[in-house]
């Protein structure tokens, strides 16, 4: 058996590296969407377009747009003089925020009732408006701390635990090794099947002395490797390419991977199983995908999610796995916390490897 099992292994792999498509999947496209998506991927906004209408045209409001002059954040800054200008600029989408300053503006800081701002951030696009309108208010509230000179009160320290500098490409980086490796093990695996019953020798499989649950076997074992290969070689090109701070044990994290895999792996055989072709297989693919990654909490938190989608994220392994992958590399989680994540990855992955048995077997049979 064993050797029967290594012979179908063998020959699988040389099926992968001889397909075309194949060998892109686990070479080419890995790290190109490792590199272009860790820069892409990202919350940070730079470089903001700016209008200020300024009613006021004193010091004190020069001073106040100088502030956004020479903040990091912001690319251009242009004073306009009518509110037209400042409707039309947000309506095109030529930037992304203005600011009105009243003409009461000095008035309202020397007698200290308070001046009122108008910020207006474009809503259409709602992650960024929120980002830059909470710079914007920053800015104003350090200006008007400088005016003030007010030094009393309680003063807030910010430290940012695991990732002090708040680098968004962290946090990307972790989550594109999980969502990379998955792609690799469901195309993989998915492919698998279909490019048999394409090229016609599907049914010398069936007429082998191969059981089916060799032949599943012999099918999952190289798309699982090479999906793990590829996973130890991203952390690699994240680790030294782009300085990622590696705090956790490997050891962890690449068992958590190897189980996630393995549940991938059960859905691509399903999948593959089901389709005749491999444009059918890959189709297949994509439709578990999408869903995959929104329930995974990659994209929001799933505590944002209503409740029935919160208890449909305990079938994706790569909500549990997105939480060991960032746990155990970022913040050197706890084993305990690790297990917790892994029992039901374990579980999940028995119960796709099960379904796809089944499928397998039946449609041998």
């Amino acid at each position: 058996m064993i050797a029967r099992l290594l012979t179908l292994i063998i020959k699988e792999f040389k099926a992968i590296w001889k397909d075309p498509r194949s060998r892109v999947i686990v070479t080419v496209m890995p790290l190109m969407q490792l590199i272009i998506f860790a820069n892409a991927v990202t919350m940070e906004v730079k470089n903001i377009d700016m209008l200020v209408l300024d009613n006021s045209r004193s010091y004190y409001s020069r001073e106040l747009i100088s502030h956004f002059k020479n903040s990091p954040w912001f690319n251009s800054v242009e004073v306009i003089d009518n509110p037209q200008q400042l409707k039309d600029g947000i309506d095109t989408q030529q930037v992304s925020i203005a600011l009105e300053i009243p003409p009461d503006f000095v008035t309202a800081i020397k007698n200290k009732t308070g001046a009122s701002l108008q910020l207006i951030t474009d809503g259409r696009q709602t992650n960024s408006a929120a980002i830059i309108g909470n710079y914007a208010t920053q800015i104003i509230q350090n200006y008007t701390h400088d005016l003030t000179g007010n030094t009393a009160g309680v003063e807030i320290v910010t430290r940012n635990w695991f990732n002090v500098n708040l680098d968004y490409r962290y946090y990307s980086l972790v989550s594109l090794i999980a969502l990379i490796s998955m792609v690799i093990a469901l195309l993989l695996t998915a492919l698998s099947v279909a490019r048999e019953k394409e090229v016609g020798t599907f049914e010398q499989l069936i007429v082998s002395p191969l059981s089916s649950a060799e032949i599943l076997i012999g099918k999952a074992v190289p798309a699982q490797l090479l999906a793990w290969v590829m996973t130890m070689f991203m952390l690699a090109i994240s680790v030294h390419f782009f300085d990622f701070p590696l705090v956790g044990s490997l050891f962890l994290f690449l068992t958590a991977d190897f189980v996630a895999l393995l549940a991938l792996v059960g859905v691509g055989l399903f999948i593959s199983s089901l389709c005749k072709t491999q444009q059918q297989a890959i189709l297949g693919v994509f439709a578990f995908q999408m869903p995959a990654v929104l329930l995974s909490g990659f994209v929001s938190p799933i505590d944002n999610m209503p409740v029935i989608l919160q208890y449909l994220t305990y079938l994706n392994p790569l909500r549990f796995f997105l939480v060991i992958a960032k746990g155990v590399l970022m913040k050197n989680m706890d084993t305990f916390y690790v297990l917790l994540n892994l029992i039901p990855l374990t579980l999940i992955a028995i119960l796709t490897l099960s379904i796809a048995g089944w499928t397998f077997k039946s449609r041998l049979e």
